[in-house]
């Protein structure tokens, strides 16, 4: 007995993504169906080795789809999620539009799975923000030793966390600089290529970012609301991989060596410190891979029990794809849904 589900904005970076991670983790599937605006009827899209045909969000019957992966962006969840949750559809967002509703659980399954029971109340599980998602898989088992008081972190955020559009532009450009012509300036607020943007998502009233916000408030409804946190969010010339500097104090002491010998063991962390020259992870490297890798681990002697590490991931999978499939095998696993028909 299988499920079917439904990706809603399947032409998508991150949705194309949670296809191919659906075949490869086979996902208990017996349909897969892929959804996308109007205007993208009919294209084609990868489910394994297997072609989908989107078919129009609007117009499909969510009574008999038992999951539902929404990677269409904040709008449309805001407009469609709470109509298909209606219809009996466990929705899974990947949008911003449902993190802070204290009805709807915020998930990081390596941190906090026990939260996804609650999405009985909307029918709606929301995932965080890939800054959020990887930062937050580092810090949990640090946290449950040694206890975090405030972090500072300042992220490297690549550009596929914008989008196709931005990919194209940081290619479009960098290829303009190489061939001595005028480069465009469309998804960004300042050239890309060759530069890096301290300009995350809207300014808010404080001066921080939405993207910084969203770090701190996510961060606190996953792991605790007691954490003081600050982020510098800054937009960097890679493709895919975020990457960031964290900076951690601690309430009791805790050394380095402890450190990396509890995140070697904790999961979906993959530690590769070796301190020579690369002998740390960088975006190029976790493009394509689960994990959350952590290099750089170091004491702080500024401060007591204070910490510095590194922090890398694929953005487009833990960040977002990946993690939403794990939502669903946490529902499924943990015998929280049931599908609703039998195999054919």
């Amino acid at each position: 007995m299988g499920f079917k589900v439904a990706v809603a904005g399947a032409t998508g970076n991150v949705g194309r993504e949670m296809l191919d991670i659906l075949a490869e983790r086979r996902f208990p599937a017996d349909e897969v169906v892929a959804l996308a605006s109007s205007r993208s009827i009919g294209t084609e899209v990868s489910y394994g080795d297997k072609t989908l045909k989107c078919r129009d969000l609007a117009n499909y019957d969510f009574a008999g789809t038992d999951l539902c992966l929404m990677s269409a962006g904040g709008s449309v969840s805001k407009e469609w999620s709470p109509k298909i949750a209606a219809a009996g559809c466990v929705v899974i967002d990947n949008s911003s539009a449902w993190r802070m509703d204290p009805d709807v659980p915020l998930v990081v399954p390596e941190v906090n799975a026990a939260a996804t029971a609650g999405f009985t109340k909307k029918n709606i599980v929301a995932n965080p923000n890939c800054s959020t998602a990887q930062l937050v898989v580092a810090l949990k088992p640090l946290h449950d030793a040694a206890t975090i008081k405030r972090v500072v972190v300042a992220t490297y955020q690549s550009v596929s966390g914008a989008g196709k559009d931005a990919m194209d532009e940081l290619f479009a450009q960098t290829r303009a600089v190489f061939v001595s012509e005028s480069v465009e300036t469309k998804k960004f607020p300042k050239r890309i290529a060759f530069n890096v943007i301290p300009h995350i998502d809207v300014f808010m009233e404080d001066g921080t970012t939405k993207e910084e916000w969203k770090m701190v408030a996510e961060t606190k409804k996953i792991l605790d609301p007691k954490i003081k946190l600050v982020a510098t969010c800054v937009r960097v010339p890679v493709f895919i991989g975020h990457s960031e500097a964290v900076n951690i104090e601690f309430e009791k002491p805790i050394s380095a060596d402890e450190a990396r010998d509890i995140l070697r063991k904790a999961p979906g962390v993959l530690v590769i410190d070796k301190r020579e020259a690369g002998g740390y992870i960088t975006p190029h490297e976790a493009a394509g891979e689960d994990a959350t890798y952590v290099s750089r681990i170091r004491e702080d002697p500024t401060i007591e029990n204070g910490l510095s590490l590194w922090c890398v991931s694929d953005n487009l999978r833990k960040g977002a794809a990946l993690n939403a499939i794990q939502i669903a095998e946490v529902l499924v696993n943990h015998k929280l849904i049931q599908p609703k028909r039998k195999a054919a």
